[in-house]
């Protein structure tokens, strides 16, 4: 099921100014910028080979990025792997005793379906698995 490393999610405090850096310091062209209200995060996305940074800021000190910022500082945030079945992942993840964070999917960034596995269950690694809505 899973296909492949999707993106590498990072927490940062200043997105234009991390934006700022990947584009001028490491020559990578930002895709876009998108807001998740649903996450509190405001993100932006590079390509590199077929791998995609999602770098994340949030917008509200009650987002789970704010608190990972508390926390540890800034940084990579989470590993989120492609899959063309993302409700399948899941469950098989769950009947092997992950512990989910989300037992259903729902919507992300850049269109696509994502959850989350807990890191407790993952050997410290936040997960997410994502799928193309559609």
């Amino acid at each position: 099921m899973i296909q492949k490393i999707d993106h590498l999610g990072i927490a940062v405090k200043n997105l234009d100014e991390v934006v700022k850096y990947y584009e001028d310091s490491l020559g990578l062209t930002c895709e876009g910028r998108e807001e998740v209200e649903s996450q509190k995060v405001k993100t932006a996305f590079f390509h590199v080979g077929e791998v995609h940074i999602e770098l994340l800021e949030p917008t509200s000190e009650d987002s789970p990025i704010a608190k990972f910022l508390e926390k540890n500082g800034e940084g990579i945030h989470h590993i989120a792997f492609g899959t063309d079945d993302i409700e399948g992942q899941l469950k098989s993840a769950s009947e092997s005793g992950v512990r989910l964070i989300h037992d259903k999917p729902f919507d992300g960034a850049a269109g696509k379906l994502v959850a989350f596995l807990h890191p407790k269950s993952t050997h410290g690694v936040l997960t997410e698995f994502c799928m193309p809505k559609g």
